[in-house]
């Protein structure tokens, strides 16, 4: 038995929770994942999985097996990748994940031109806003978005995320524009369902970085949605004022569709600074596929980011 090949068919199967989804995702029949997984079990004398007609389901056993396997084959795979990158040129398949609208935007349009700098890297993308198990996944880099809470993963900021007050000039022209923030408790609001709350935090830029003054707003309003294209689309429409990232919003404003209020204040969901961030697991050695990718969108953004020109944020 080729122990390995065995242990990566269980692996992925205990995740697909079927044979022949992992024979198809490893490019083998579907008879040779169920031989690798039987011979598995004969040799540890125990059950891996119990089979039922919704699928694969770990026993006990199974789950124990599965927790050191994924370690095991983690230093396997550093191990190559370690050898590996005593050759310089990167190479390999790369799994990105990234968030749906961010990604669409300022990720997509600019791996054409990654692929054609590094004709050895293949691309395999993953557009969500679920924030994926990058180990469990086989991530090897995950654009996000916010605060990054404390974890053992690598990450590289790659821009501010700024937010900033915009509605469309109708709006305003029908209900008055907000010279300090506590106006906007007289707004309709376009909310994310995302928030933590229905506040928004405002901090005045221009006072002395010890002495912040700083500013709660309770929001109100009909609409509350879990994307910010919509709350865009919204905002365009003329429904209400939105909190929305300038790399969202960067066209719009340019076009005096949407008209940017409140600058002088540094608008915020929550207390904690938020970041773009390229994030990668712990590694001794970071691939140079993974390190290729990073540096490219680091250089791509720019600082300040491309979608920040000619805005005055």
């Amino acid at each position: 038995m080729d122990y390995f090949a065995a242990v990566r068919a269980f692996v992925h199967a205990a995740e697909r929770q079927s044979f022949s989804k992992t024979a198809l995702e490893m490019g083998v029949k579907t008879s040779t994942v169920s031989r690798y997984v039987s011979e598995l079990e004969k040799d540890l004398g125990i059950a891996l999985f119990n089979r039922s007609t919704r699928g694969l389901v770990l026993t006990e056993g199974g789950r124990v097996f599965r927790e050191h396997a994924l370690l095991a084959l983690q230093a396997l795979d550093d191990a190559r990748e370690l050898t590996s990158s005593l050759n310089q040129t990167p190479q390999g398949v790369l799994r990105i994940t990234m968030p749906v609208a961010f990604g669409h935007r300022h990720v997509v349009p600019h791996l054409p031109a990654f692929m054609k700098r590094y004709p050895d890297i293949g691309v395999d993308i993953v557009v969500t806003d679920e924030t994926l198990n990058m180990i469990e996944g086989g991530v090897d880099v995950a654009v996000r978005i916010g605060a990054l809470p404390d974890s053992l993963l690598m990450a590289r900021r790659l821009a501010p995320h700024r937010r900033i007050v915009c509605a469309s000039p109708g709006y305003f022209e029908r209900n008055g524009t907000p010279a300090e923030p506590d106006d906007l408790a007289h707004h309709e609001s376009l909310r994310l369902a995302l928030q933590p709350d229905d506040r928004w935090f405002f901090m005045k830029r221009k006072d002395a970085p010890e002495k912040p003054k700083h500013t709660l707003v309770e929001l109100k309003g009909r609409f509350r949605g879990d994307d910010s294209e919509a709350v865009l689309q919204l905002a365009l429409a003329g429904c209400g004022v939105a909190l929305l990232p300038t790399w969202l919003v960067g066209t719009a404003l340019r076009d005096e569709r949407l008209i940017h209020v409140l600058g002088d204040w540094e608008a915020r969901t929550a207390r904690a600074e938020p970041a773009i961030w390229a994030v990668y697991p712990p590694k001794k050695i970071v691939s140079s596929k993974v390190r290729a990718f990073v540096d490219f969108l680091a250089e791509v953004i720019g600082e300040p980011p491309y979608w920040d020109d000619g805005l005055d944020v």
